[in-house]
C-alpha cells in the first residue's frame, strides 16, 4: 500500500515528466557557427544565447498579452516550423556602406493563436519577433521581453533624462542620455533606460540589447525593479489625450493613457528584438543589424536625397563678427552664411528655430525680418540648398500643406524638433511625416526624437537623427559634464542604431581645466583636432558645421579639412577601441581614405594598422594634436607624410585629444 506522501510525490514526478515531454527544444546558429540560440516552447516560451559554448543570455521568456484576454506565447500550440537561410547583400547608399552582406540562418515557428515567432542568427547576434497571422485587427495590452543574465554584470545605463521621478512622467523625454557605469543588480529601480543597451560580459566579450524595425508600435525600456541581473521590457501606454503645450507650445504632451500599449492591424510585424555579442568593443562600432533587420526601401527613385554639410547658426548664436549689420534671425545673417558655404562647397544652410513667429506653431507664419524666398533664391545663385527648422506641434498638424508650399518655394527639407516621446502615435507620426515630405522630395533630420531603429533604410530621405548628448551640451555646461568620456563611449552603443546629429565643429576648445559653458561663444571639451576626427569617427550624413563662418574663416586650414569630408561612405572599417576609452575609425568614399582616433582624458599612443589600404604606396594629410595642446586645446600641427611600406603608424593623442588623416595614393 503506497502511503499520502510517496503518492504525491511520484504525482509530483509524474506531472513534471509530462511537462517536460510537452516542452519542444530548436536550436538555430549563426552563419559561422559561434552564436547559439536556444528556444524552449512549453507553457511559455523562452530563449537563451550562446557563444562558442559560453552562455550569454540565460533562458528568457518571450510573450505579448492582448487586451482580449488571449496571448502570444503562453500555452500556445505550436503547428509548424520552418527553417530558412540568406546570405544576399543589401544596398545602402547613404550610410556608413554602399552595401551590406546580409546572411542569417533563420527559424519561423508558426502557432494556432495566429501568431509566428521568428527567430534570425546574424554572425553578430540574434534577434526575433512577434508576427500576427490572424485576419482581424487586435489591441496589445503589454509585451514581455526578458533579458536574464546569469551573473550581476557590469553594464552602460543610459537612463532617461527626464527628472519626472514617476515613470509615466519619464515617457516624456529627449532621448538625449549620459551612461550610468553599474552592475545590473544596482540600477536605479524607478528610472527608466533605453536602447541600445550594452552589458559587460567575462572575457571582454560585451552584448548589446537593441531593436529595429519599430513601426506602429511603441519603442522598448529597459527596467529592472527586483535588483537581480534581469532587465524585463516596458512600454509607453498609448495615449488617449493630449494637449499642446512644452517648449513654445510646440509638443503635444500626453495627459492621460490607455491600459494598453498599441492598437494593431491583422498581419502586424512587430519589432525586431535584438542581441548584439561582440568579443571586441570595436566590434559594436562596426555593427549593421539595426540596418539589416529593417524594412526596405519604400521610395523608388532615391537619386534627388542628398547628404551633405550644413552651415549652422543656432550652436553659435548666430556668431558673426566683422560684418556692417546686427547678426542675428535677418536676411543679411543668412545671406552670410550661404556665402560661407558657398564658397567652402558645404551643400546647405539651415533656418533654426526663429525664422517662424514665436508661439503660434504655424510654419506659414514668418516674421518680417525673413524674406524667405529671397534667401532661397540666393542659395540656389550660390549652389546652396536651406533647410527649415519645424516644431513638431507646428509641423504635425498640417504636414501635407507644409511640405507641398515650402517644396515648391524651393526648402529642400526639415529639421524636426521636439517629439520627444516614442509612444505608438508618435512613431506613426514619424512614418507618416518621412512618407509625405518623401513624396515632396523633402530630407528630414529628425531632432528631439528617440532612436533610430531602422527607418533611414525604410526612407531614404530621413537622413539623420539626434537622440544623442552631442555638443549642443556644451553651451550651457562647464565641468560637471564630461562630454569627453562620452565621445568614446557612445560609438559603441548609441551608434549601433544608427547615425546621430552630434553637430561637432567647434573652433573654440577648451582643456578639461578651461572649458566653461557660455551660450554667446561656446566652445568644445577636448582639443580642435578631437573636432576634427569626429567628422570621421561619428556617423552622421547631413552633418553640422556648429560654429561660425567668422570662426572658421579664421581657422581655414581646419574648415578645408571639415568642408572637403565625405557624409556617406563606400566602406567602413572600426580599427581598435575600448568603451569609454579610446576609439579608431577608417571610412572610404571612392580611392580616399579617411582615419579618425578619439581618446578620453587620458594621453594615449595608439598603433594603427592601416592594412586595409592594399598593396601601394600612400601619403597622407594628418592633423595631430600640438606639443602644447594639454593647456592649449586649439593648438595642432598639419602635416603631409609618406605611409609606412608595413602600413603600420603610430600616433598620439593629447589629454581629451583627437587624430585625424586623410589618406590618397602617391
Amino acid at each position: 500500500m503506497i502511503d499520502k506522501k510517496t503518492l504525491f510525490i511520484v504525482t509530483a514526478l509524474f506531472i513534471i515528466s509530462i511537462g517536460a515531454l510537452a516542452q519542444k527544444s530548436y536550436q538555430l546558429q549563426s552563419p559561422d557557427g559561434k552564436l547559439t540560440a536556444d528556444i524552449v516552447v512549453g507553457t511559455d516560451i523562452t530563449y537563451s544565447v550562446s557563444h562558442q559554448g559560453e552562455t550569454l543570455l540565460s533562458p528568457s521568456s518571450v510573450s505579448m498579452q492582448l487586451a482580449d484576454g488571449k496571448s502570444f506565447g503562453v500555452n500556445s500550440k505550436l503547428k509548424s516550423i520552418k527553417k530558412n537561410s540568406a546570405n544576399q547583400v543589401i544596398p545602402s547608399p547613404f550610410y556608413k556602406r554602399s552595401e551590406i552582406i546580409d546572411h542569417y540562418n533563420e527559424l519561423t515557428l508558426n502557432f494556432k493563436e495566429d501568431f509566428n515567432i521568428i527567430f534570425r542568427a546574424y554572425n553578430e547576434g540574434i534577434a526575433y519577433r512577434f508576427v500576427s497571422t490572424g485576419k482581424t485587427d487586435f489591441i496589445v495590452e503589454n509585451e514581455q521581453a526578458t533579458f536574464n543574465f546569469k551573473k550581476d554584470y557590469n553594464a552602460y545605463i543610459p537612463y532617461v533624462n527626464s527628472k519626472a521621478k514617476n515613470i509615466e512622467g519619464q515617457y516624456f523625454n529627449s532621448f538625449e542620455n549620459k551612461y550610468e557605469y553599474t552592475l545590473l543588480s544596482k540600477m536605479n529601480k524607478e528610472r527608466l533606460s533605453f536602447t541600445p543597451l550594452v552589458i559587460e560580459m567575462d572575457g571582454g566579450k560585451k552584448v548589446c540589447i537593441a531593436e529595429s524595425d519599430l513601426e506602429s508600435y511603441p519603442g522598448m525600456f529597459l527596467i529592472n525593479t527586483d535588483g537581480t541581473s534581469s532587465l524585463k521590457s516596458n512600454f509607453a501606454p498609448y495615449p488617449i489625450t493630449t494637449e499642446q503645450g512644452g517648449h513654445n507650445l510646440l509638443q503635444q504632451v500626453v495627459t492621460a493613457r490607455a491600459p494598453y500599449i498599441a492598437k494593431c492591424k491583422a498581419g502586424a510585424k512587430f519589432p525586431w528584438r535584438i542581441v548584439i555579442v561582440s568579443s571586441d568593443d570595436k566590434e559594436l562600432a562596426d555593427s549593421d543589424i539595426v540596418y539589416k533587420l529593417a524594412a526596405p526601401s519604400r521610395i523608388q527613385d532615391v537619386s534627388w536625397i542628398k547628404p551633405g554639410k550644413v552651415a549652422w547658426e543656432w550652436w553659435n548664436h548666430w556668431g558673426l563678427s566683422g560684418v556692417n549689420f546686427t547678426a542675428g534671425v535677418n536676411n543679411e545673417t543668412y545671406m552670410a552664411y550661404i556665402d560661407f558655404a558657398s564658397k567652402n562647397g558645404i551643400e546647405y544652410v539651415i533656418l533654426d528655430e526663429g525664422w517662424a513667429v514665436n508661439l503660434k506653431a504655424d510654419l506659414f507664419q514668418v516674421v518680417p525680418e525673413i524674406d524667405l524666398q529671397k534667401l532661397i533664391d540666393y542659395g540656389k545663385s550660390k549652389n546652396v540648398g536651406l533647410i527649415l527648422w519645424a516644431g513638431y506641434y507646428a509641423f504635425e498638424r498640417e504636414t501635407e500643406r507644409v511640405c507641398k508650399h515650402y517644396s515648391e518655394m524651393g526648402i529642400r527639407g526639415f529639421k524636426i524638433d521636439f517629439m520627444d516621446r516614442d509612444d505608438q502615435p508618435m512613431v506613426n507620426f514619424h512614418y507618416r511625416a518621412a512618407e509625405i515630405a518623401a513624396k515632396y522630395k523633402m530630407l528630414v533630420d529628425f531632432h528631439g526624437t528617440y532612436k533610430p531603429t531602422g527607418l533611414n533604410r525604410t526612407y531614404p530621405n530621413v537622413i539623420n537623427y539626434e537622440a544623442v548628448n552631442g555638443l549642443e551640451q556644451m553651451k550651457w555646461n562647464g565641468t560637471e559634464l564630461d562630454q569627453v568620456t562620452y565621445d568614446v563611449t557612445f560609438p559603441f552603443i548609441r551608434m549601433v542604431a544608427g547615425p546621430v546629429d552630434y553637430t561637432q565643429g567647434a573652433m573654440r576648445n577648451g582643456t578639461k581645466r578651461t572649458h566653461r559653458g557660455i551660450n554667446d561663444q561656446p566652445m568644445s571639451q577636448g582639443t580642435r583636432c578631437r573636432q576634427l576626427a569626429e567628422y570621421v569617427i561619428f556617423e552622421s550624413p547631413l552633418n553640422m558645421l556648429c560654429d561660425s563662418p567668422t570662426n572658421y574663416e579664421k581657422e581655414q586650414e581646419c574648415t578645408d579639412f571639415i568642408s572637403a569630408i565625405p557624409t556617406v561612405w563606400d566602406n567602413t572599417v572600426a580599427m581598435n577601441g575600448e568603451i569609454g576609452k579610446y576609439i579608431s575609425i577608417a571610412r572610404r568614399k571612392g580611392e580616399i581614405w579617411y582615419v579618425g582616433s578619439l581618446t578620453n582624458w587620458d594621453t594615449r599612443t595608439l598603433k594603427l594598422d592601416l592594412s586595409f589600404l592594399g598593396e601601394g604606396s600612400f601619403h597622407a594629410e594628418i592633423y595631430k594634436d600640438g606639443a602644447n595642446a594639454n593647456r592649449i586645446a586649439s593648438d595642432y600641427k598639419k602635416e603631409t607624410i609618406a605611409i609606412p611600406t608595413d602600413k603600420k603608424l603610430t600616433i598620439s593623442m593629447a589629454q581629451g585629444g583627437g587624430f585625424a588623416m586623410k589618406i590618397y595614393k602617391k
